[in-house]
């Protein structure tokens, strides 16, 4: 028996269905199904693409991970390019919020639709977050501004990217990595975001790189982070450049109107 052997034998029972049923869905005989499912030989790359898209599960899962160990009934089915959301539950049924540290990110653009990858997350739970699907991303160093290195925030799981909302903030999850930013636009092919510092420009992200999009929940901050202020020198400093730039304005009206 393989992986691939029982992941078909669990999905059909899932489904109550006869070999017989599954065969004839797939235009194939009986027999022929019959020794995939009994692991005697396997499915060409054409036969193993329907089989993917007819158990909703993909070809990646069904061949390399043991869906016995995980709760069926709880992953999610996804739109576009995704096929199933993994989704880790307490023994009384709560989903749990896994964290992705920033060592780890490069891993999830790989793991984020592996089961076993993300049973291994270090995990929290929030009780006033009961309804939605929430993951938790740390951040480091400067790799998720304006949020404080150790800071750790938290996106509800958004499933269609029909849902997003202008000027609001999310956390993209994209083939080139993990970035907090603020949504502007959804033209034909991609998405348009910018940073909440104004120094950088909008900028596009395709939409076929988008993995994943979590809407900002909440972020919860280091114990000694401490929100910057400038210091007195500094103030005096600003004040003083406010000034003189009054002055060159009120030097310039008076000469329109003399």
């Amino acid at each position: 028996m393989s992986i691939l052997s029982d992941n078909m034998r669990l999905l059909r029972d899932k489904q109550k269905a006869s070999q017989q049923k599954i065969s004839d869905d797939l235009s194939i005989t009986r027999g022929r199904y019959a020794t995939y499912e009994d692991g005697r030989s396997e499915p060409p790359i054409e036969l193993l693409i329907r089989i993917s898209k007819y158990f909703r599960i993909s070809i990646d899962l069904l061949l390399t991970v043991d869906i016995r160990k995980y709760p069926i009934d709880e992953i999610l089915n996804l739109p576009d390019n995704r096929i199933i959301l993994p989704v880790v539950v307490s023994d009384s049924g709560e989903n749990f919020i896994e964290i992705v540290p920033q060592k780890a990110s490069m891993g999830y653009l790989s793991g984020y639709s592996d089961p076993e990858f993300i049973e291994n997350l270090q995990k929290m739970q929030l009780p006033f977050l009961k309804n939605g699907k929430y993951r938790a991303f740390l951040a480091d160093g400067d790799s998720m501004p304006p949020f404080a290195d150790g800071s750790i925030i938290i996106g509800e799981y958004v499933e269609d990217l029909d849902q997003l909302k202008r000027e609001k903030e999310y956390i993209f999850v994209t083939s080139e990595g993990i970035t907090y930013k603020t949504f502007l636009e959804r033209k034909e092919k991609s998405i348009t975001v910018t940073a909440d510092n104004s120094f950088y420009k909008p900028y596009d992200i395709a939409l076929e790189d988008v993995l994943e999009v979590w809407s900002y929940s909440y972020g919860i901050l280091p114990k000694n982070y401490k929100p910057y202020l400038p210091d007195q020198n500094e103030l005096n400093g600003m004040i003083a450049d406010l000034k003189k730039t009054v002055q060159k304005m009120e030097h310039k009206i008076s000469g329109f109107t003399s």
